[in-house]
C-alpha cells in the first residue's frame, strides 16, 4: 500500500456553510479545519463548484434536509473541480496533482473536499478524471446535470426516428440533455421563456413558450407528432406529452413523480456516462454554457440567481 502524501501544511480552509436551514441568507463562509484523506480517500483543492437546484432544495428547511440525512452545521453544493492534493493509504488511481471533478453532496462549495477513490455522491463522494482541454469551470459544471441528462435519456432512449420535447430546455439539465438528444440523431422541440429562444436554438433545439397553449404549439411545429418527452422543470411538459399521444415509457420526469412515468435519476445513469460526456466536451462536440462565475464569497447572489430558475446554462462558484 501507498503511504499517505500531503502537499500542504495549511490547518484552516474555507467552507460555506449553514448554521440554521433556510436559504441564501442563511449561507456563511467559514474558517473550518483543513479535512484529511483516510484510507481509500483523496482530498481535492477545489478550485470550481457548480450550482444545482438541488442544492438550495436540500437545504431549504430542516424537514427536508432530514430526508437527505443532513444536519447541522452543513455544506452546501455538490458539483466540484479542482487539484488532488493528499491521497489515503491503498490509493491506487489518482496521484498528487491529478485534475479531477465529481460530486461530493452538500459539502463541495469549500476550499477542500474528501472524497472515496472509488465512492458515490451521496455516499463518500465521487471523482473523476478532468480531461485534457476541460477547463475547471466546466468541469465543475458536468456532475449533476450531465449524470441526470444521461439517465433521462436512457429512460426515453432515442434515436433517429424521434422527436422528442424536452421541458426546461434551457436549464442546467436541459443544456446537455438537448445536445445528448441531438447527437442521439433526435429532433428536438425545447420549451422556455421567450428570452431563451435564441439560447436555445444555439444548442440545437427549436424553441416553443412554455405555459397555456402549449400542446398547440408543439402540434404546430410538429404536425407529424412526438415520440419521446423530458420535463426538467415540473409536470406541465410530461402532461402535454401525454395530450399529444406520447406513451407514458417514452416520458420522463426529473423534479416531480408522475403515476405511471418513470422518473430519471442522476444517481442511476448508467456507468461510465459522467466520464462520456466529460470526454463529449474535450472533443469539442458538448458544450457546456456559463451562465455567470462568482467568487465564494458573493455565494448568496450567486444562489439567488440559480434559484431564480431562468438562468441559461450554470452558475459557477470560483474558490
Amino acid at each position: 500500500m501507498e503511504e499517505a502524501s500531503v502537499s500542504t501544511s495549511a490547518t484552516t480552509s474555507r467552507a460555506v456553510q449553514f448554521e440554521s436551514f433556510g436559504g441564501p441568507e442563511a449561507l456563511r463562509v467559514r474558517e473550518v479545519p483543513v479535512p484529511h484523506a483516510g484510507s481509500g480517500q483523496i482530498r481535492v483543492r477545489v478550485t470550481a463548484a457548480g450550482l444545482n437546484p438541488m442544492d438550495w432544495v436540500m437545504t431549504s428547511d430542516a424537514e427536508t434536509a432530514t430526508r437527505f440525512g443532513l444536519s447541522l452545521p452543513c455544506g452546501f453544493g455538490t458539483d466540484y473541480a479542482g487539484v488532488v492534493d493528499e491521497v489515503g493509504d491503498g490509493v491506487s488511481e489518482f496521484a498528487i496533482g491529478d485534475r479531477v471533478f465529481g460530486g461530493a453532496m452538500s459539502r463541495a462549495v469549500a476550499d477542500h473536499v474528501v472524497v472515496d477513490e472509488a465512492g458515490a455522491i451521496a455516499v463518500g463522494g465521487s471523482a473523476h478524471r478532468t480531461p485534457d482541454g476541460v477547463d475547471d469551470r466546466t468541469a465543475a459544471a458536468l456532475t449533476i446535470a450531465g449524470s441526470t441528462a444521461a439517465a433521462a435519456l436512457a429512460v426515453v432512449d432515442l434515436g433517429p426516428s424521434d422527436t422528442v420535447l424536452i421541458g426546461g430546455a434551457g436549464g442546467g439539465v436541459g443544456v446537455f440533455a438537448v445536445q445528448l438528444a441531438r447527437l442521439a440523431g433526435a429532433r428536438v422541440i425545447g420549451t422556455g421563456s421567450a428570452t431563451s429562444a435564441d439560447a436555445l436554438r444555439a444548442l440545437g433545439a427549436e424553441p416553443v413558450t412554455y405555459g397555456d397553449g402549449l400542446v398547440d404549439r408543439v402540434r404546430a411545429l410538429a404536425p407529424a407528432g412526438v415520440t419521446a418527452a423530458m420535463d426538467l422543470h415540473g409536470t406541465d411538459t410530461a402532461y402535454a406529452a401525454r395530450e399529444l399521444g406520447v406513451p407514458d415509457k417514452r416520458i420522463t420526469t426529473i423534479a416531480a413523480q408522475i403515476d405511471g412515468i418513470t422518473p430519471a435519476n442522476g444517481a442511476l445513469a448508467a456507468p461510465g456516462a459522467i466520464e462520456e460526456i466529460a470526454g463529449l466536451v474535450a472533443a469539442g462536440r458538448l458544450r457546456v454554457p456559463i451562465a455567470a462565475s462568482y467568487p465564494v464569497e458573493q455565494i448568496r447572489a450567486a444562489v439567488e440567481l440559480q434559484a431564480g430558475r431562468h438562468v441559461h446554462g450554470k452558475v459557477v462558484i470560483d474558490l
